[in-house]
């Protein structure tokens, strides 16, 4: 099994900067591809971005391109999420996930087999 435990969520005004971590423990030598999604009450949870074993791929939603940047530290087991330029309606639960055994990178929630806890990140207008 594979715990994943996310941190650095809290309170910023819009236009402000936060990273976001993820930190796996357990059976790690089995996770290949991370993501990260968000969730906003009454609504299913989205893909944000994601990234490859290596780091040299990434993917991101259209939404946050050119804002977020993510990236992992395979010696650390951490996986980052770097969010600039916030926007309110950033305002979601952010989730860190973890694919094992494959080197396919999802972009969807299905995709992945672990999950962290959420972390809330509330960007004030």
């Amino acid at each position: 099994q594979v715990q994943l435990v996310e941190s650095g969520g809290r309170l910023v005004q819009a236009g402000g900067s936060l990273r976001l971590s993820c930190a796996a423990s357990g059976r790690t030598f089995s996770i290949y591809a991370m993501g990260w999604f968000r969730q906003t009450p009454g609504k299913e949870r989205e893909f944000v971005a994601a990234i490859s074993w290596s780091g040299g791929v990434t993917y991101y939603a259209d939404s946050v391109k050119g804002r977020f940047t993510i990236s992992r530290d395979n010696a650390k087991n951490t996986v980052y999420l770097q969010m600039n330029s916030l926007e309110p309606e950033d305002t979601a639960v952010y989730y860190c996930a973890a694919k094992r055994d494959s080197y396919h990178i999802p972009r969807s929630e299905g995709g992945y087999d672990y999950w962290g806890q959420g972390t809330q990140v509330t960007v004030s207008s």
